[in-house]
């Protein structure tokens, strides 16, 4: 990963998916040979010359000033994550290159498992490149299809590598843009962490649904929203998620899952922890379902 590559790719990704009529720029002529706005479009828009434009394209930063940027994500029509990844990128290329570094965010506190344990609804903590590093009972019981594949799943590699997860994820396709755009954002934020690049690499040599999503440069912020599961012990499963960084553990996020009280979900999640618990058995043998009244 190249910062400056990066910022020639995204930049020109994002102006590639925005149309003049988008822009609000009229159209002059028949002969029109891209779908997208051209760079002189969108130097307009931002209000630089189009000479300035192209050498940031290009990936030729220098000092350019954050109010050139502004423009720059105007004209586009960059949203929060786009913006915030543009910015990144520049202050990452604009900075000497610091040596490839194994960057250490596996250590779990005892008191996020403690806190983990405590909880009732399904949970668990990964880092930034999807390694999944705690979780409490029900949340791995949630997950079990993970935890078939390994004690320390990856959530990433398992929805590109593994084909069960084309089953377990009912939206696999959104899944997977999901998976991949986060990546992206977490190697604007340092992609000199040889364990992404490593992850990335792997995943690249190994999957053309990821390469294909990799070249496409999306971003975007995954804090909250639904998941649908097709678990396979429960059934289909809708459930609502909210992700919350760890201000005191950098890169770290715990993820929990809940769903409408007295909703089918709800009642399998129920059926799961009593499960999940050790003195109800294994998951292996479980109980027979409770006929409804």
């Amino acid at each position: 990963m190249n910062p400056k590559d990066d910022i020639r790719d995204f930049l020109a990704t994002r102006r590639a998916r925005l149309t003049p009529d988008q822009a609000g720029l009229p159209i002059y002529g028949a002969n029109r040979r891209v779908t997208g706005l051209r760079r002189e479009e969108v130097a307009l828009l931002a209000g630089i010359s189009v000479e300035y434009y192209t050498r940031l394209e290009r990936g030729n930063v220098g000092s350019v000033s954050e109010s050139v940027l502004e423009g720059v994500a105007h004209a586009l029509q960059l949203d929060e994550a786009e913006r915030d990844h543009l910015y990144r990128l520049v202050r990452t290329a604009s900075t000497r290159k610091p040596s490839r570094r194994t960057t250490s965010r596996t250590r779990v506190r005892p008191t996020i498992q403690r806190m983990l344990d405590l909880m009732p609804a399904p949970a668990y903590l990964r880092n930034g490149r999807f390694d999944v590093l705690a979780a409490n009972a029900i949340g791995r019981a949630l997950y079990s299809p993970l935890y078939d594949e390994s004690d320390h799943p990856n959530s990433a590699r398992f929805a590109f590598l593994n084909p069960a997860a084309a089953e377990f994820f009912t939206d696999y396709d959104k899944l997977l843009d999901d998976s991949v755009a986060f990546l992206r954002v977490e190697a604007g934020r340092d992609p000199y962490d040889k364990d992404l690049q490593d992850l990335i690499g792997e995943l690249s040599t190994r999957s053309e649904r990821f390469r294909q999503r990799w070249a496409s440069h999306d971003v975007r912020y995954h804090r909250s929203g639904s998941k649908r599961l097709h678990h396979p012990l429960v059934g289909d499963l809708t459930l609502d998620f909210e992700s919350f960084e760890l201000p005191g553990d950098a890169g770290q996020r715990l993820n929990v899952y809940t769903a409408p009280p007295d909703s089918p979900t709800a009642e399998a999640l129920a059926l799961l922890a009593s499960w999940s618990t050790p003195a109800a058995g294994s998951l292996t043998e479980p109980r027979p379902r409770p006929r409804r009244a």
